[in-house]
């Protein structure tokens, strides 16, 4: 199972992003809690579709689940129809992976 987490930078200790479509990083872990891969947001800027562009990108790194500060209407349904879950939690990114790894 892959988590991805929303970032506002490239380290697992930085702020998870407020926005999902529009975080600057998402950080891409593994069910153990290790860091895989970090994947830098073409659509953190700017411009319409977010949303459904970010959802994609996540897909095809086969994430499973989300974790965000705030997931607007349109991230919302291209989540659902990818079938990706996610969390809204605010926090540290290393601490909120401790916390969904504890959750488990």
């Amino acid at each position: 199972m892959k988590i991805a987490i929303g970032a506002m930078d490239e380290k697992i200790e930085s702020n998870v992003a407020e926005q999902a479509g529009r975080a600057p990083f998402y950080l891409i872990f593994d069910e153990t809690g290790d860091l895989v891969e970090i994947l830098k947001n073409p659509f953190s800027r700017g411009g319409g579709g977010a949303g459904p562009g970010v959802a994609k990108m996540l897909a095809d790194k086969s994430v499973e689940t989300v974790v965000i500060g705030k997931c607007g209407e349109k991230m919302i349904d291209a989540l659902n129809g990818r079938n990706i879950t996610f969390i809204e939690k605010e926090g540290i990114v290393q601490d909120v992976m401790q916390d969904i790894i504890s959750s488990k």
